[in-house]
């Protein structure tokens, strides 16, 4: 064969027929001829020296594009892959129903289309590039040998030599724009795009450099770009498509009757809750400091005059950038400097006028806490609300309600984990108490459902039984609601789940505690889940059958995430709670731009499409789809660095940022005999147990353990009488990894122990070899350099 037009044809992934289900013998024997047949067809026309009208294109392999059938064959999964296969398409699918799976066979069909070309999988984070990784590959069973994963962990120079390797790459966008930009990504080779969480591509994001620069190389690569919401609103939608050059795009609403058969009901109710006295009394007061702020603004005619309640953060910022397009001629004869400022420091005060209606008292106190302790730099703002008499008695208030009355001066509420006084919980919003009984509410109507189902004999429901979720914006709010949902363990096992840390007073999760409490999540370790906007999308958190929005969104690109959560498997529930008043607005603004959207596409009238999507496939050919049974090969996750799966997941139970919501007892995965069987006991008692009969005092370390100029230059001195040494190599076998544990886990001291033996035996190693080479005469460096 020739090496340019070599079509391999993984031996694995034309296994057809096999074990399917349902299938009889005969059947199975036809359907298993006629992919053999394929296949010599294919290895003929492969070696066929005549080369293709597109360059790179198997001819034998592109008379088909093959649909798996190890999974149950949906209509329009197979319409999406296919139209995606002839064109630039933006696949839009509501959350669960299979986007991935659409991905995961246009990528196989061009692998096979393209034997030397390459195919790839954006992602934005690192969690969701391992996680589309391990999808893809068990849908269509491509090889690991094939694929590679690069993320910001992978050095520079291993992705130089992957991208020469591999075939098959799940990627962050960043990571393919610096290599595009130094031109180790060989992008002419570069056949087929896959954009996961496509509404990203907006502005400057990664995801508009990618494509951008990779046109500058060729223009004959597909792009499948992949949404449950293509954008907030008209606007951004034809940004995205304009973006990625989408040519068509390929949409199922959540009414679609297509979608009907594979989705469960989801049931979505709006709960209004009134604002309450104390909270409406705060709020007045703090109306009272708005005017004072706002209204020299709006005096010199740089701010429109408007109801100051009814004023937005937004708003301000719109009216800030006017202003310094076109300066008014009212304040000609104010300093620009003050204007900057007061600007600046309306913004902030409408900040926390939010954070007031949509979190409660506690998120504004915390936040105005952090302007006037200066940890957030506004030191303007500081002084100037500093000055104010209404500011400070709203202050003072806060900090009376919020301030640790135990101590000795009554000090200042600082470390942002005051939830309650001697009265018991702090209810800093009326919605939080809405929310701990709709909470409450569920789980007695699930406890009461699985008694109802044990008594009649039904199947049980769920192992793990029932999960909620809870989304609020802020990182504070998520803190404050899992505190109030502690207090109702063990019925709710409850658990934070936040991004990164953006500042030094909150640490937030990394990317692998972030699937550690993922995982955790499924497999019922916790059953509530308050987490921020990092949950919304992308990773699969699992089904889940309560969806609580603390918060209104003015995006329904983040409402449309977080119902996605939930109705998967078995019929959902959705349950938005909203303040009364400019949040109840949002709300239903919100939901009218949905509707506008879901118009705009289906009509196709509002959009503009990219109309120079290239033609992949060579002129006369019409691949025709063949269904078949996939045997994909078992997919071993890569472990990174030293960190082993099982080390990763145990070390991390030690994190005290990561578990600090965790109430009551841990969950224990045990084995129903938890103790060393006898035999197990009688190996260890004969072979590693010291007995007193022996006469051996206490085992201990010897001093010298490392041979060095000074240790061999020494005597060595008659060892004490009836002392045993214990020699790190002799058992260096048990001693290199963590060993399954039953209920009692290992130790950061065990894991502390097992990195300190590698860095020994790497040790060990490096002086065998430079005793081997002295004995030889090469010096070290000779032998480094060749």
């Amino acid at each position: 064969m020739s090496g340019g037009r070599q079509c391999t044809l993984p031996q694995a992934w034309w296994v057809a027929g096999g074990k399917a289900p349902d299938k009889k013998e005969k059947e199975e024997e036809e359907a298993a001829d006629a992919d053999d047949d394929l296949l010599l067809a294919a290895a003929a026309a492969a070696a066929d020296p005549d080369t293709s009208p597109v360059a790179g294109f198997c001819a034998a392999a592109g008379s088909i594009w093959i649909y798996p059938t190890n999974y149950p064959v949906r209509g329009y999964q197979v319409r999406m892959a296919r139209a995606a296969l002839l064109g630039n398409t933006l696949v839009c699918l509501p959350t669960g129903l299979g986007k991935t799976f659409v991905a995961a066979v246009v990528m196989y069909n061009f692998y096979r289309w393209f034997p030397s070309g390459k195919v790839l999988f954006l992602a934005p984070t690192k969690p969701l590039v391992a996680q589309q990784m391990e999808a893809c590959a068990r849908v269509m069973g491509i090889p690991a040998r094939h694929m590679a994963e690069m993320t910001g962990g992978t050095q520079a120079l291993s992705r130089r030599d992957l991208w020469t390797a591999k075939r098959v790459f799940f990627l962050t966008p960043q990571i393919m724009v610096n290599d595009l930009s130094r031109g180790t990504c060989p992008a002419v080779e570069i056949k087929c795009l896959v954009i996961d969480e496509a509404h990203k591509a907006l502005g400057n994001h990664a995801y508009c450099q990618v494509v951008r620069e990779l046109s500058k190389y060729t223009n004959q690569f597909r792009i499948l770009a992949l949404s449950a919401t293509p954008g907030s609103d008209t606007k951004a939608v034809q940004q995205v498509i304009s973006n990625l050059l989408i040519a068509q795009i390929e949409l199922c609403a959540e009414d679609s009757p297509e979608i009907q058969p594979y989705s469960h009901e989801r049931q979505v109710e709006k709960i209004v809750v009134p604002l309450g006295e104390e909270l409406v009394g705060i709020q007045n007061a703090y109306i009272h400091v708005l005017e004072t702020f706002a209204g020299r603004l709006i005096r010199i005619g740089v701010l429109a005059r408007r109801n100051i309640p009814s004023l937005t953060k937004y708003q301000i910022i719109l009216a800030r950038d006017q202003y310094r397009k076109n300066p008014s001629s009212q304040s000609a004869g104010v300093h620009q400097g003050i204007i900057e400022g007061d600007f600046a420091l309306c913004i902030s005060l409408y900040h926390g006028y939010e954070l007031l209606l949509q979190m409660g008292v506690r998120s504004l106190f915390i936040y105005l806490c952090g302007i006037m302790d200066g940890s957030k730099g506004l030191t303007r703002t500081k002084n100037e609300l500093g000055r104010n008499e209404d500011f400070m008695k709203l202050y003072q208030q806060l900090r009376d309600m919020f301030s640790d009355k135990s101590s000795a001066n009554g000090n200042i509420y600082k470390n942002k984990t005051v939830f309650a006084n001697k009265k018991g919980f702090i209810y800093s919003h009326p919605k939080l108490k809405k929310l701990e009984e709709i909470v409450i509410e569920h789980f007695k109507s699930w406890k009461k459902g699985c008694s109802d189902q044990v008594t009649t004999g039904s199947p049980s429901v769920d192992a793990v039984g029932t999960r909620v979720m809870i989304f609020s914006s802020f990182r504070d709010s998520v803190q404050e609601i899992a505190e109030m949902l502690s207090r109702l363990c063990p019925v709710v096992r409850v658990m934070t789940f936040v991004g990164h840390s953006t500042g030094k007073s909150t640490k937030g999760f990394t990317q692998k505690e972030q699937l550690e409490v993922v995982k955790r999540f499924r497999e019922g370790g916790y059953n509530t889940l308050v987490s921020t906007c990092v949950g919304e999308e992308g990773l699969d958190i699992g089904e889940v059958d309560l969806i609580i929005c603390f918060d209104a969104q003015k995006s329904p690109v983040r409402l449309v995430q977080r119902m996605g959560r939930t109705g998967r498997r078995r019929q959902g529930r959705i349950v938005v709670i909203l303040a009364e008043g400019r949040e109840e607005r949002t709300y239903n603004q919100s939901q009218s731009n949905k509707r506008s959207i879901d118009k705009a596409i289906s009509g196709n009238k509002m959009l503009r499409f990219y109309q120079h999507s290239p033609r992949m496939i060579p002129e006369g050919i019409n691949p025709k789809m063949h269904k078949m049974f996939i045997t994909a090969e078992k997919y071993e996750p890569s472990s990174s660095g030293m960190f082993s799966k099982e080390r990763r997941s145990s070390s991390l139970q030690h994190k005290s940022a990561l578990f600090s919501c965790v109430t009551g007892q841990k969950q224990m995965h045990c084995h129903e005999n938890w103790s060393l069987s006898s035999e197990e006991y009688e190996i260890w008692d004969r072979l590693y147990r010291i007995k007193e009969s022996d006469g051996i005092k206490e085992p201990v370390l010897p001093q010298v353990q490392f041979e060095t100029l000074e240790s061999l230059e020494e005597i060595q001195k008659p060892k004490e009488e009836a002392t045993r040494e214990l020699s790190l190599s002799e058992w260096r076998i048990w001693q290199s990894r963590p060993f399954p544990t039953c209920v009692v886990d290992h130790s950061d001291r065990c894991y502390h122990f097992i990195s300190v033996m590698e860095m020994i035996e790497l040790m060990r190693y490096e002086q065998s070899i430079f005793w081997k080479l002295s004995h030889h005469g090469i010096g070290w460096m000779d032998y480094s350099i060749h």
